[in-house]
This record gives structure tokens, C-alpha cells and sequence, in this order.
């Protein structure tokens, strides 16, 4: 889980395809091809090969949407569809919970 102002590396394409073929030469381990080359951790150049492997692309970040955006919002087209909405909304949570009906 990543921590509070964490920084994560990325590496460019390039980066990983060197990493990769220098793995494939059959010379050196994942842990020390990790630390020569400064990839934080082995396990990631293990991802690498394998979608290699595969044939899957190494870098699938350039396809992807924002992942901050999340589920699109709720629209509506007036005020009153809006407040009916979430009058609906709190009835549901009063009977779903009437222990927090405590005034």
C-alpha cells in the first residue's frame, strides 16, 4: 500500500526493454540486474519479463485514462429532480439504519 507523500519511480519504455533483454542473455539474476541498473525492486523487473513473455506491451500507462477520475457524477436536469433524488436517498438510509434516528 503506498504510504503519504510517497514518490514512485517510472521508467521509460527504453528502460525497460534494456532491462529486459539483459535478463534474457541468461547472465545475471533479477536482484542483481534490480540494483545495477537501480530499479527499486527485482519483483518489478520480473513483471517486465513475463509481459514480455507474452507479448503484452511493458508500458500500458499510455492508454489509460486518469485513474483519479473515478465513477462519472450523478447529473440532473433540474433542481427538483436533484433534491427528490437525494430525498430518496435519506429515506432509504433512515429505514436501512433507525438506530441513527436518535434526536
Amino acid at each position: 500500500m503506498a504510504k503519504k507523500e510517497q514518490v514512485f519511480k517510472s521508467y521509460t519504455e527504453e528502460f525497460k526493454i534494456e532491462a529486459v533483454q539483459t535478463y534474457l542473455t541468461g547472465v545475471e539474476s533479477y536482484k542483481v540486474i534490480a540494483e545495477r541498473l537501480g530499479i527499486t525492486n527485482c519483483t518489478q523487473l520480473k513483471v517486465w519479463v513475463q509481459k514480455h513473455r507474452k507479448g503484452e506491451p511493458l508500458d500500458t500507462r499510455k492508454d489509460a485514462t486518469n485513474p483519479m477520475k473515478g465513477r462519472p457524477r450523478t447529473t440532473f436536469a433540474s433542481v427538483e429532480e436533484e433534491r427528490d433524488y437525494l430525498k430518496a436517498q435519506v429515506d432509504y438510509l433512515k429505514k436501512r439504519y433507525p438506530n441513527l434516528l436518535t434526536e
